[in-house]
């Protein structure tokens, strides 16, 4: 090797060790980055001509990798739309909520919040890719293998909203010492499609041992208390106890309809459960307990629920975004899937943490979390750099000492060039 060449080759190394102290610098920057991929750098020796002759020259050039596949720690946080994948994966994100699908990109920082416009978007700016859903969850589009069917995740578009009552439980005590022909009153409420609320009246009249017939009446208006709001549908009803009290039989079955609602909402079917039959949960058939013959220890409970705000949103562990609304009531908008590649180490680096899809990653497959070789998601959470800094430090000194040996072999290298020419002289 000649003495030019051996000054290009202390050069190459001088090169190759610069790029792993910028690496260590990157590595040790992102330590608390989120869901950042540690930078790892990688000698390769090129030698030409042929090995030991004369003309034979060396150098080394330096590559750089992510090593995609290794988890990071996973912290809890207390933010609800944070969330972390554990295993493999990566969440669908774009740029552009408007962008093509071509233009999706993929990432594993989870660390989403809503923005002014109602878009989830993570601390680098990307908006959360997902399937929109029905109220129950289920995946609206047709084909859930195909990134055309992503939308990005917008909750702007989400108002208030109200639940229509379809169930009434309820529990009382009807007193065994009353005469046959005793009629008892009481009510219950009922919630219509536009979050209305309404009153149907009950009576039961005794008409014989152990039996009774329920009738209900339209619903009026619960503000009022007066104004009829819409027509019942259903009754009466023959319930008979059992001669222990608890119930023994109801016919026809307790359902009723109400339509004509004031409010102009849907019209409603209601099914009311009165208890088990041969059980005491519900209605039961007892002497009374007060001087005044009626209606004991009344309770209803109904499912509907009043008009309501959105007050919150979350993501589970299955990758449901929920909608909560301060009527207690909880919405399935949208599902998230997982983006899973045979090789994620061949993905393109885009920006930060979000990469793009290329021939040596192979094809994108979505899948939900769990299934598929996909991950699982973790909610209330987010996934920390995989940078170790003990780690670092070491390869830092191993660097400095290569860096500095190498230009030991420069200024070598040049007062051999000196001794050289003051021989000319």
């Amino acid at each position: 090797m000649s003495l030019s060449a051996a000054l290009s080759t202390a050069v190459s190394g001088l090169t190759a060790q610069s790029r792993a102290l910028s690496a260590i610098s990157e590595n040790i920057a992102n330590s608390s980055t989120t869901a950042y991929k540690t930078t790892d750098v990688y000698f390769q020796a090129l030698v030409s001509g042929g090995k030991g002759s004369s003309t034979s020259t060396s150098a080394v050039t330096a590559k750089s990798s992510q090593a995609m596949s290794v988890q990071g720690t996973v912290t809890s946080t207390s933010v609800a739309t944070n969330v972390a994948i554990q295993d493999a994966g990566f969440f669908v994100v774009t740029n552009d909520p408007t962008a093509a699908a071509s233009e999706d990109m993929y990432t594993r920082n989870g660390s989403f919040e809503t923005n002014a416009d109602g878009y989830l978007i993570n601390t680098e700016g990307f908006y959360l890719m997902g399937w929109p859903t029905d109220a129950d969850g289920n995946v609206l589009a047709s084909n859930t293998n195909d990134l055309t069917g992503l939308s990005a995740i917008n909750l702007s578009s989400i108002g208030g909203t109200a639940k229509a009552t379809t169930e009434i439980e309820m529990s009382a005590n009807v007193p065994a010492d009353a005469e046959v022909g005793a009629a008892l009153t009481t009510s219950m409420q009922m919630i219509d499609s536009l979050g209305v609320s309404h009153t149907v009246g009950q009576t039961w009249t005794k008409t014989a041992d152990n039996t009774w017939e329920l009738t209900l009446s339209d619903p009026v208006l619960t503000s009022d208390g007066t104004t009829q709001s819409g027509t019942i549908s259903g009754g009466p009803y023959t319930v008979v106890f059992n001669t222990d009290g608890s119930l023994g039989s109801v016919t026809p079955t307790l359902d009723f309809t109400v339509t004509g609602f004031s409010s102009g909402a849907a019209d409603s079917a209601v099914a009311l459960d009165i208890g088990e039959i041969g059980g005491t949960d519900g209605v039961t058939q007892y002497a009374s307990t007060s001087s005044t013959i009626g209606l004991e220890d009344v309770q209803t409970e109904q499912d509907g629920a009043l008009y309501g705000e959105l007050s919150g949103i979350s993501i589970d562990s299955d990758g449901l975004v929920t909608a909560n609304f301060d009527n207690g009531i909880s919405l399935a908008i949208y599902q998230i899937p997982i983006a899973t590649f045979s090789n994620p180490n061949g993905l393109t680096l885009v920006s930060g943490t979000t990469y793009d899809e290329n021939s040596a990653a192979g094809q994108v497959h979505l899948n939900l979390p769990g299934e598929g070789g996909a991950g699982s998601l973790v909610a209330s959470a987010l996934e920390g750099s995989t940078t170790d800094i003990a780690t670092e430090f070491n390869k830092m000194i191993i660097a400095q000492q290569a860096y500095s040996a190498a230009s030991q072999v420069v200024s070598t290298a040049g007062d051999m060039f000196d001794s050289l020419i003051q021989a000319v002289r």
